[in-house]
């Protein structure tokens, strides 16, 4: 009983010491509103606002149908140049996408030739460059096909192919990144609310207070981790149920309880990630730099920016043992497909059972940084 005690009032400590530091306070509330918002609207896999140029050798109707295709909001209102500027004009920057239609390029289609159209391609976006080349290539050939059809409809397929997009029919990139944003910011504020207070204390010398009074490591460490959990889990639902479901409308489709049960399992994991990276630290700085270290992998091999499928073979093996990775699977499935506990108790025991282990470790580590200070 006295040992729930001192946890508690150890944890209303760690409150008042958090509240005490403005600074903190700020970066945690924009962590979870402002930066989550702007990750959401800000960022896009999707071409929009592409700008695209056309050097139009032909001059013929079909040339002049090609470039009226092409409007927003996927691409910006095509400019004309000649064919001297191609690759000035792209070494500037000014155009993701030139097309060149060569002379004689109506005649030849009517003579049943086939001719080639150019498209270069600033790839320096990989990823709007790849989807807009195909956006192009669509674009080009319908246009085409119905400009000689004299008709929008297009012939009967062979195939009657039927879309059907599931958990995310509009394919808004928001209803993702923010998402994203919020399995991130749980990783990185956890671990540095965590792993500040330990140093705090170390540098201002309220460790060694602490150390003369009845209480030993294993309450210390647990007042962090239950005071840091606390205040996480309040701006994590704040920021779910008003960035997330209101200003952005993103839908959750599973059972919010659920998913706040898997946070806290994976909080268990992250705080004590915290703790051990504070007690091997020797200053902020050094805590800075560890975090950078640290947190940016888990964070890039953890699912939520790419696929884990798209890892190779070996990396995949190793990233399974990451409880990040586990977090991101059953958030993906509680809240985008509506998965239940049947769906998701896999993932839940890896993140529990890798999260015990560490903390197990990380305490260990802690106790005898402790010794050593006494």
């Amino acid at each position: 009983m006295n040992t729930l005690l001192n946890v508690f009032w150890l944890g209303l400590k760690e409150f008042r010491s958090l509240a005490s530091d403005l600074v903190m306070v700020f970066f945690v509330l924009y962590a979870f509103t402002g930066a989550i918002y702007a990750q959401a609207t800000g960022t896009s896999s999707e071409v929009r606002n592409a700008s695209i140029a056309f050097v139009d050798e032909d001059g013929s109707a079909l040339s002049k149908e090609l470039m009226n295709a092409f409007y927003p909001p996927r691409f910006q209102r095509p400019d004309i140049i000649p064919v001297s500027e191609v690759e000035t004009s792209m070494d500037r920057g000014e155009y993701m996408f030139v097309v060149v239609i060569p002379p004689r390029f109506e005649l030849d289609q009517r003579a049943g030739r086939h001719p080639d159209i150019q498209l270069n391609i600033d790839a320096t976006a990989m990823t709007q460059a790849a989807i807009g080349s195909g956006y192009i290539k669509n674009i080009i050939n319908d246009r085409v096909s119905s400009f000689f059809r004299r008709t929008d409809r297009s012939a009967a397929p062979p195939i009657n192919l039927i879309i059907r997009r599931l958990f995310n029919p509009n394919g808004e990139s928001s209803w993702f990144t923010s998402v994203v944003a919020i399995i991130n910011q749980i990783t990185l504020i956890t671990v540095i609310l965590t792993g500040a207070a330990v140093i705090r204390e170390r540098e201002h010398g309220t460790l060694e207070h602490l150390l003369v009074m009845p209480l030993n490591a294993f309450e210390i460490a647990m007042a962090k981790i239950w005071s840091n959990s606390l205040v996480i889990l309040i701006c994590t639902a704040l920021s779910l149920r008003i960035v997330v479901m209101q200003l952005l409308e993103s839908p959750f489709a599973g059972s919010v309880l659920l998913w706040f049960a898997g946070v806290l399992l994976y909080l268990f994991f992250a705080t004590a990630l915290g703790l051990f990276l504070g007690t091997i630290s020797r200053s902020m700085a050094q805590f800075a730099l560890l975090i950078i270290i640290v947190v940016l992998v888990l964070q890039l091999l953890s699912g939520g920016n790419t696929p884990v499928e798209s890892q190779p073979a070996w990396l995949q093996s190793l990233t399974f043992l990451l409880p990040s990775r586990h977090f991101v699977s059953f958030s993906q499935i509680i809240i985008y497909r509506g998965g239940g506990f049947q769906d998701v108790w896999r993932q839940f025991a890896m993140v529990g059972g890798i999260g015990l282990t560490f903390f197990v470790y990380s305490l260990s580590l802690f106790r005898k940084s402790i010794a050593v200070t006494r």
